[in-house]
């Protein structure tokens, strides 16, 4: 009797997973995956079976490195799924019902917490650069208005300056033009204009 060999594609169906994710899960868990006379990857049922406890185990969220030191237990195959996610993740394993529950509840619990953790961070990174971006925008803003109150204090300062200038070298010119006439009516010998000698 022949076993039924499936090619990676039909695999990759029956997983409900897409082929690279087989060939990824064969490399780092080291799975003795059967080859054809042309080098292409065959699966038996006994591979489907272990791809698929792979498969409930990460998505019960349980890593590649705990799966592969579970693995011994997965190709026995007479192992619940539960059982392994309970000891991938600590939990100890109980038949009692309200302790699965219990069980059940503190992975759900750890799950929640992860996404709550990864949600809050997302949203910490998103409103950093928020206000980031808020801040420079004051920044900027606040920025503009002090070189434009510093550049008309200087216009104002300069503007003092020539204005004081202006009024210095008109009082020159007026003393300048006084000295002139003062200086015109005196005559040659120091004596002003019209006085007896």
């Amino acid at each position: 009797m022949s076993e039924t060999r499936y090619m990676i594609s039909d695999a990759s169906r029956l997983v409900d997973v897409e082929a690279h994710v087989l060939r990824y899960w064969e490399e780092e868990l080291g799975l003795p995956i059967g080859r054809n006379e042309m080098g292409h990857r065959y699966y038996t049922e006994e591979d489907i079976r272990l791809f698929r406890h792979i498969k409930g185990l990460k998505d019960g969220g349980v890593q590649l490195k705990a799966i592969k030191q579970l693995l011994p237990e997965l190709e026995k195959g007479d192992v619940k799924l539960e059982g392994l996610l309970a000891r991938a993740s600590g939990i100890p394993v109980s038949a009692d019902g309200d302790t699965a529950r219990e069980e059940r509840m503190q992975q759900f619990q750890c799950i929640m917490s992860r996404l709550i953790a990864e949600a809050l961070e997302d949203h910490t990174e998103k409103m950093g650069c928020e206000i980031s971006t808020q801040v420079s925008g004051q920044v900027i803003k606040e920025m503009d208005y002090l070189l434009r109150m510093k550049e008309e204090r200087e216009d104002e300062r300069f503007r003092r300056l020539d204005e004081t200038i202006r009024n210095s070298q008109k009082s020159r010119k007026e003393k300048a033009a006084i000295a002139k006439e003062e200086k015109r009516k005196w005559n040659f010998f120091g004596q002003k204009k019209g006085q007896a000698v």
